[in-house]
């Protein structure tokens, strides 16, 4: 397969575009903890360990709760992404608009987030127009990041050759599994560290412009 042609941006959402720890990540894990006890008749402190038992061991709760209880993947989802007042508790950089239509090629939003979710977050940091998709649990089959299985269908269903994609995380873990397919990567974030399977370490994804250029060759 050849490497020439456009490059393809692949961006993760939750802490690489905008600040989903803030209040988000918050108020999601809260919810999954609260479905966990209603639905599987726990305690608070039963819920919340088997919700991080579950993450840590499937790379996502909704895994583990599949497997083990035959939980509907879309009744949870809808669920536990449910937010009454989102637009107050997003926390984003406002030149990050003009970044992103300034940086050439395709653009995907690789998300481990529902679909509805995604697109409800881009939409009100006002991008959605430099998207050519935004790609959730449910397109990679509830098969989430960094498994292998994600990318493969990511790569499959937009024809996308690994070797002219670049993909932007805030997870060296996700990151690690694009360079085994090929892909260029970026970590975003302020850890020191810039392990050996990352091309580019940046502090905000406002500075991609920048390092545009060590990336697209």
């Amino acid at each position: 397969m050849t490497t020439q042609g456009p490059m393809t941006w692949l961006f993760d959402l939750d802490n690489t575009l905008h600040n989903a720890s803030a209040h988000i990540f918050p108020h999601i894990n809260r919810s999954m903890t609260a479905y966990l006890s209603e639905h599987l008749a726990l305690t608070e402190d039963e819920a919340n360990a088997l919700r991080m038992q579950y993450w840590k061991q499937y790379g996502a709760t909704l895994l583990g709760l599949v497997r083990h209880h035959g939980t509907d993947p879309k009744h949870f989802l809808a669920e536990t992404h449910r937010f009454d007042r989102l637009h107050e508790m997003m926390v984003f950089d406002r030149g990050l608009r003009g970044m992103l239509r300034r940086l050439p090629g395709r653009k995907i939003v690789f998300s481990n987030g529902p679909q509805r979710y995604a697109t409800a977050v881009i939409d009100l940091m006002g991008i959605r127009h430099c998207f050519d998709d935004i790609y959730g649990i449910e397109q990679m089959r509830l098969h989430p990041k960094p498994g292998i299985r994600a990318y493969r269908h990511l790569l499959r269903d937009h024809r996308l050759n690994p070797q002219r994609c670049i993909l932007v995380e805030d997870s060296p873990e996700n990151l690690r599994t694009a360079k085994r397919l090929g892909m260029r990567t970026v970590l975003v974030g302020k850890s020191p560290r810039q392990p050996a399977y990352v091309d580019v370490r940046i502090g905000s994804v406002l500075e991609l412009r920048r390092a545009q250029g060590r990336l697209i060759r």
